[in-house]
């Protein structure tokens, strides 16, 4: 019988991460880059034939990075469900997303769970770093587990950790960010302290699996609230005239009692859209109302609305166009600066929205040369990203910054522009009659 203690310390053990996305392969290249030898499974063939070839698909990861641990038969990917056997610690990073009543889904996590208890041997690790709901671990994966004959904190071994994994941030390594760890054994939970402390600096113990899985909640209900808020104060100062990026850095030079979120147009990414419904989702199980985060959930949707009617009356007043004779640049289509990732992207809302209202739209994001596949915007696949240059920008009737990424040239926007309409304030050192901030 394996001991799974001398294996994690001496990192012997062989980790498993199921799930290849921005969360799963930044993950297993911090285990790779601490000396443990990693297997990834993902049932997409596309990202196990990519990575097979040393190839990565997520930005902010070099390809170089990974051919390193290929070529040394340090890193696997696989669709082979067979393989699960030979893992001793198992992390499960699969999506969550919800539906479009905001019903959770956890197809993936209760999929994987299944494909893990027929294929998992004993003295295995398992973690889920998936968002959900509490008592998810508890009350869904561990009656699925146990159908394996094995027992929990003794057979094996059951955890919650939530990803904290914040793409493009140069600030914060993933193994500078705290770990935080529940599991509802002692067992358990000395095998996942031993395993984090292996890879992330500081490991924040909780008393359960459901708090940890309430910890990734309530950080992502706390920024979504707050953005909307902003988003609200945006529109409210926008009518008195007021600059609601001014009113928010200086209110953000007190040195305590304050935190700055700024508006835009709505929120994406996996967390802030997605996990506050979760929470939601599971208070009516209690008869408990979630009133701040319906109506956070209601004034993003605002935001969305907002910039999309800003554009529209600032195309009619600035170009004397309608929207149906306009053409419109969209500056963006990642949720967030720098980084490939549009999950959620209130870009992409905004880019179909204007598209049903009859305007040409095209875009430019070097991070997303092409749009992919998606489940929400489907009319969108295939579209490709224009150059940035003096020809594409002056041919258009307004260019709209979704996204701030760093590698727009300012000056060349704006001296090629004839309107400028910034959702970011993104031009906010420029003063200049084709500017106009939404």
């Amino acid at each position: 019988m394996k001991n799974l203690t001398s294996l994690i310390t001496k990192k012997d053990a062989t980790i498993g991460v199921i799930g290849l996305g921005y969360v799963g392969l930044p993950l297993a290249i911090q285990f790779l880059n601490k000396g443990f030898n990693v297997i990834g499974y993902d049932v997409d063939n596309t990202k196990v034939g990519l990575l097979e070839k040393g190839e990565s698909y997520i930005s902010h990861i070099e390809s170089s990075q990974i051919m390193s641990f290929v070529s040394k038969d340090k890193f696997k990917a696989t669709s082979d469900e067979s393989i699960i056997g030979k893992m001793d610690c198992i992390l499960i990073c699969v999506p969550t997303p919800i539906d479009e009543h905001r019903v959770p889904d956890l197809s993936s996590v209760l999929s994987t769970t299944k494909t893990i208890s027929k294929n998992m041997s004993s003295n295995t690790l398992i973690c889920l770093e998936s968002s959900t709901y509490p008592q998810t671990t508890s009350k869904e994966l561990k009656p699925i587990l146990d159908q394996s004959g094995f027992a929990v904190g003794k057979d094996y071994f059951l955890c919650y950790s939530p990803e904290r994994e914040d793409p493009g941030n140069k600030k914060f390594s993933l193994d500078q960010i705290p770990k935080v760890l529940g599991s509802d054994d002692s067992e358990s939970l000395k095998h996942g302290k031993l395993l984090y402390e292996s890879i992330i600096n500081s490991v924040h113990i909780v008393n359960s699996t459901a708090t940890a899985e309430a910890v990734k909640l309530t950080e992502n209900i706390f920024r979504a609230v707050n953005i909307s808020l902003s988003n609200e104060l945006k529109m409210i100062f926008k009518e008195m005239d007021i600059d609601v990026w001014d009113v928010i850095d200086a209110a953000a030079t007190k040195p305590f009692g304050f935190m700055p979120f700024y508006p835009g147009p709505g929120v994406g990414g996996h967390c802030i859209p997605i996990d506050p419904f979760y929470l939601t989702y599971k208070a009516k199980e209690y008869g408990m109302p979630t009133r701040f985060i319906e109506l956070a959930g209601e004034y993003n949707n605002i935001a969305l609305d907002y910039i999309v009617n800003s554009i529209l009356m600032a195309i009619n007043k600035f170009s004397k166009k309608s929207i149906s004779e306009s053409k419109i640049l969209l500056l963006g289509l990642a949720y967030k600066k720098n980084i490939d990732d549009m999950r959620e992207s209130p870009s992409m809302f905004v880019y179909e929205r204007l598209l049903k209202l009859g305007a040409n739209v095209l875009y430019n994001d070097e991070f997303i040369p092409v749009i992919p596949k998606t489940r929400e915007h489907p009319k969108l696949e295939g579209q490709r990203s224009l150059p940035l240059d003096e020809k594409t920008i002056s041919g258009f009737d307004a260019c709209v910054v979704l996204t701030d990424h760093d590698y727009f040239d300012k000056n060349l926007i704006i001296e090629n522009s004839k309107l400028v309409l910034d959702t970011r304030n993104h031009f906010k050192d420029f003063n200049s009659s084709k500017l106009h901030k939404i």
